[in-house]
C-alpha cells in the first residue's frame, strides 16, 4: 500500500500544478487531523485551496464541486464511489471505509481495503501521503497520532500504525485507558466515556464515594492525576472499576499516549474528545483551527469541551432511562433529545458497557432536521456486520448508509422512522430466532 500511496502523492502533485485543490473532509477527529494535515502539506507547497468540513458526504454537495477544481476526500468518499466517479474532476479520496464498487478512471482511491485490510485511520493514510509528498512532513505524525486514538485504532497497531508512531513526538505509558491521564482523578472519573462506570460516571458524588472506599484521598487538597497514583492505588482503582464494570482487565488496561502539543505533552485521547467535542457541538472551524495551532482556538476549545461532557452526561442519563432492550440489542429513539452529533458517542459508550452480552447491537437514533440519523455500533469485538446490517434496510426504504463492521451509521427521511424501527425489529428478531 506505501507503494500506491507513493504514486498517487506524485500523481497528485502533477494533477494539482497551477489548480485550485477543494478538500472535503468528515467532522470527527479522523477526520479533522486528516484535513490539518492536508492543509499544513498544501500550505508548505503554496497551493490555493479550501476546505469544507461535513457530518455526512451528501450527493447535493457533489453538485456544488467546480469543473475546474482538483477534490480532495479525506475519511469519506468510499460509500459513494459512483456519484463520485461521475465528477468532470480529477479526484482523490483517502478513506478507510468499506468499498461497496469499484471507483472509476477520474478517482485516485488510497484505502486500505483495496490491499491487505491493514487497520489504519484516514489521518494516518493522509500522513503517509504528505510523507510521501515530503519527508520533512514527519512533523505531523502526531495530528495523525490524535486520529488514529480518536477512531480508537491505538489498541492494536498495524505496521503502518506502528511507523506513524515512531514518526511522532510521543511518550507511551500503559495504565487505566481513562483520559484525561494528567488531570485531577475525580474529574477523570466523572466524566469518563472511554470506560462507562455504573454510578460513577456523570456522578460527582458516586466518584467521591468510589475513591473513599478504596483510599485515595486527596493531597494538599487536591486529587492526584491518574499517571500520578502509585502502584498499589493504581492496582484499587483497577480492581474497583473491574468490580463495577464486570470488563476484563485487558479491556481497560492499556496503552495511553503523551503526546507533543502546543510544545507539551498532553493525553493524546483528551485531545481527541476536544477535538471532537467541538465538531459534535456544530463548532468544526475550530476544531480544525485548533489542529492547525490557533491558541485563539484552543481557549475556545476548553470552553466548548466543558460543555459538551455535559451535554454526554445528560444524553447518558436520557439513555439509561429510555432505552429498548431486546434479545441480543438495545435500541435507542432519542428523537430531539439528544443531539444527532453525540447520538454515535452515547453509542460508543454503551457498546463498551459490560451491561451487555458479546454481540449485542446497540442502535441510537436522532432527528437531524428532517432526517433521521442511526448510530449502530456492537458490544465487543465480535458480532453481526452492523454496516451490512443497516444497508439491507436502508436498500429496502431508502437512505444513505455507511461506516465500518462494529460501527456504522445511516441516514434517512424522519417520514419513515416507524419503517426503520419495524424493519430492524423484525432483523433482529428473525436473527435470534436463527441462533
Amino acid at each position: 500500500m506505501k507503494k500506491a500511496i507513493e504514486t498517487a502523492a506524485n500523481n497528485f502533485l502533477e494533477k494539482t500544478k497551477d489548480r485550485n485543490i477543494r478538500i472535503i473532509s468528515h467532522f470527527d477527529t479522523d477526520g479533522i487531523t486528516s484535513a490539518a494535515i492536508m492543509c499544513k502539506t498544501l500550505k508548505k507547497l503554496d497551493k490555493r485551496f479550501s476546505v469544507k468540513i461535513v457530518k455526512q458526504l451528501e450527493r447535493e454537495l457533489l453538485q456544488t464541486i467546480k469543473k475546474e477544481e482538483v477534490v480532495v476526500f479525506l475519511d469519506l468518499g468510499s460509500g459513494l464511489l459512483d456519484e463520485i466517479g461521475n465528477l468532470p474532476n480529477d479526484v482523490f479520496i483517502i478513506d478507510h471505509h468499506e468499498i461497496p464498487i469499484q471507483h472509476k478512471e477520474n478517482t485516485t482511491l488510497i484505502n486500505p481495503h483495496l490491499y491487505n485490510n491493514e487497520e489504519i485511520s484516514a489521518s494516518g493514510l493522509t500522513y503517509l501521503f504528505s510523507k510521501a509528498i515530503n519527508p520533512e512532513n514527519k512533523e505531523l505524525a502526531n495530528l495523525a497520532l490524535i486520529g488514529m486514538v480518536g477512531d480508537m485504532l491505538d489498541r492494536e497497531l498495524s505496521l503502518l500504525s506502528n511507523e506513524i508512531v515512531a514518526d511522532a513526538e510521543v511518550v507511551i505509558k500503559k495504565g487505566l485507558l481513562l483520559y484525561p491521564a494528567t488531570r485531577p482523578i475525580h474529574k477523570t472519573l466523572e466524566f469518563s466515556s472511554s470506560i462507562y462506570i455504573p454510578e460513577v460516571t456523570g456522578n460527582s458524588l458516586g466518584v467521591i464515594n468510589l475513591l473513599r472506599d478504596i483510599g485515595i484521598e486527596k493531597e494538599n487538597g487536591v486529587y492526584k492525576s491518574l499517571i500520578e497514583l502509585n502502584e498499589e492505588e493504581m492496582s484499587k482503582l483497577i480492581t474497583a472499576i473491574l468490580i463495577r464494570t464486570n470488563a476484563k482487565a485487558e479491556e481497560i488496561i492499556g496503552n495511553f499516549y503523551l503526546v507533543k502539543f502546543f510544545n507539551k505533552l498532553e493525553d493524546a485521547r483528551e485531545l481527541s474528545a476536544m477535538i471532537n467535542a467541538c465538531s459534535r457541538l456544530d463548532c468544526s472551524s475550530i476544531s480544525l483551527a485548533l489542529c492547525l495551532d490557533s491558541k485563539k482556538a484552543r481557549k475556545t476549545a476548553e470552553t466548548i469541551y466543558a460543555e459538551y461532557k455535559q451535554h454526554l452526561i445528560s444524553a447518558l442519563q436520557y439513555a439509561e432511562q429510555n432505552k429498548v432492550a431486546g434479545k441480543g440489542y438495545i435500541i435507542l429513539n432519542a428523537q430531539d433529545k439528544i443531539k444527532d452529533t453525540i447520538i454515535g458517542t452515547v453509542a460508543s459508550i454503551l457498546s463498551m458497557s459490560r451491561k451487555y452480552e458479546e454481540g449485542t447491537i446497540i442502535l441510537a437514533m436522532s432527528y437531524n432536521e428532517d432526517k433521521i440519523k442511526v448510530s449502530a455500533r456492537i458490544v465487543g469485538r465480535n458480532g453481526r456486520n452492523v454496516r451490512e446490517f443497516l444497508k439491507s434496510i436502508t436498500d429496502k426504504m431508502g437512505g444513505e448508509c455507511g461506516g465500518h463492521p462494529m460501527a456504522a451509521g445511516c441516514f434517512f427521511s424522519r417520514e419513515k422512522e416507524q419503517e426503520f424501527i419495524d424493519l430492524a425489529m423484525k432483523n433482529l428478531e428473525l436473527e435470534v430466532i436463527k441462533i
